[in-house]
């Protein structure tokens, strides 16, 4: 099954997205799911399903442009796994986070190669479906087309067939094992929380240079010299004397 799925990818190599990000895949996926906005979306899972269904297999490889969907159905199938093999879908997080919800892309692993992985991508290098030689620092998880298949031989779970955008009840899917309670850092709400808090250290430092700044001082050597000048006392008449304090009041409080 892996190899039929590579017979199908291989010979797109090289083919790039065309203008506003329009791509024959997506094209498919849009006309399956009646839903035009797929013709002009980021492709790299919608160009699996097109692979897998043009191979018989969509049912094992799952037929998603969400990301984090796919990941999370092969979790729910039982069929996900921390160790590549050919025909795995191999998925990322450019961030280094390790759960399912964090996936950023997805590939197809074509061979493995001591702890480096050479697959082929879709919508890679901006534009491209290319092969990559990668290392596995951003991987996420593996989802294994083999294992769905002898599940749903064995009974256990059901086929999918149709194209999908979004995967149901995706809160309810457990996490991947070896989940960190660390995957928070280097996310994007991470990095910006990092952002504004310097922003406001950096502004209240510039602040207190810019009142700094306001004071002059003299050298030594410098012949100017400077008097205060004399306070200026009105004259009696303008003198007026506060009003009587009442009893009972203290200084500070409001008549």
């Amino acid at each position: 099954m892996a190899e039929d799925l590579l017979e199908q990818v291989r010979p797109e190599l090289g083919y790039r997205e065309k203008g506003g990000q329009y791509t024959k895949f997506g094209e498919w996926y849009a006309d399956r799911l009646q839903d035009p906005q797929y013709k002009n979306a980021p492709w790299c899972d919608m160009f699996i399903a097109w692979a897998a269904d043009k191979a018989g297999i969509g049912q094992y490889v799952g037929q998603f442009a969400w990301t984090p969907s796919h990941a999370a159905w092969f979790i729910k199938q039982g069929a996900w796994s921390r160790t590549p093999e050919p025909g795995a879908l191999v998925f990322y997080d450019w961030s280094g986070g390790k759960s399912y919800k964090g996936v950023d892309h997805v590939g197809i692993v074509e061979k493995v190669e001591g702890s480096k992985i050479h697959t082929i991508e879709a919508n890679v290098d901006k534009v491209w479906l290319k092969r990559k030689f990668r290392d596995q620092e951003k991987v996420v998880g593996y989802g294994l087309p083999r294992v769905v298949k002898e599940k749903m031989a064995a009974g256990e779970i059901q086929a999918t067939e149709q194209p999908t955008a979004y995967a149901p009840a995706l809160r309810s899917y457990p996490e991947p094992p070896a989940s960190s309670p660390f995957d928070f850092l280097g996310t994007p709400h991470f990095l910006l929380a990092c952002m504004v808090i310097t922003t406001v250290v950096v502004s209240f430092r510039l602040a207190g240079r810019r009142r700094g700044t306001h004071r002059r001082v003299l050298s030594a050597a410098s012949p100017i010299t400077w008097s205060a000048p004399a306070p200026r006392i009105p004259p009696d008449d303008l003198i007026e004397e506060p009003p009587p304090r009442p009893k009972g009041k203290r200084p500070y409080e409001r008549v």
